[in-house]
């Protein structure tokens, strides 16, 4: 069985007595520990049909399974327990807090949990080892390069041991070379530490480092 199941899902939002539909009946598997890329022009639905998967959005019809839970049938506060327990992001720009170092800003998704002090600062240091920012850790994010303050974001994702990493357009705001390495890290990941990864992009580079690609069109998958 997939761990994660769409099924029949459409979306579509209203505004005001509009509605625009954003995804049109679509169904998808992702097998356990796969690396899928979703690919498509802008408007295509690709951003909406990764929020549905992280359970950050709803569909409007259709459900989405994730290890045998129904989540479009959750609560809101069951599905924001359900987000904090099994799912990691990534975002184009960041999303760090200023005031916050970078073993702080890791530190954010432990401080919802049970962990004591010390577990959690295990936690945080093992994370950012694993993107190679160890010696970062009390780093402002103004003292990183946009590369560095992806990977603490990376740390971030993964601080919590989650089931699956979704992204967005993770490598959309960096340069080529840090671009690589963000794409590396997250090929490490899928292979070393078996995250299943849903990654968004525009870049075709990137999706190379996806075992599978999948391409939406006006709310379809092709």
């Amino acid at each position: 069985m997939s761990l994660i199941q769409v099924r029949n899902v459409a979306k579509v939002y209203k505004r005001d007595t509009f509605e625009v539909p954003v995804l049109n009946n679509l169904s998808l598997d992702i097998p356990e520990g796969e690396f899928v890329a979703l690919m498509g022009p802008s408007g295509s639905g690709k951003t909406t049909l990764l929020n549905l998967i992280a359970g950050i959005d709803r569909p409007t019809k259709g459900n989405v399974v994730v290890k045998g839970t129904d989540i479009s049938t959750l609560s809101e506060s069951a599905l924001a327990q359900w987000r904090s327990d099994n799912i990691g992001f990534i975002f184009q720009f960041y999303n760090l807090i200023p005031v916050l170092t970078a073993f702080e800003n890791v530190e954010l998704p432990l401080l919802l949990t049970k962990l004591s002090r010390a577990e959690r600062k295990k936690r945080v240091e093992f994370a950012l080892a694993v993107v190679g920012l160890g010696d970062r850790m009390y780093h402002y994010p103004k003292q990183l390069s946009g590369g560095q303050e992806q990977r603490v974001a990376i740390a971030r994702a993964i601080v919590t041991d989650p089931l699956i990493i979704v992204a967005d357009e993770p490598t959309g705001d960096l340069d080529r070379t840090s671009a690589e390495e963000v794409l590396t890290l997250m090929a490490r990941l899928n292979s070393e530490f078996k995250k299943t990864i849903v990654m968004v992009t525009h870049d075709p580079h990137a999706a190379q480092r996806a075992h599978v690609q999948r391409h939406l069109e006006k709310g379809d998958l092709v």
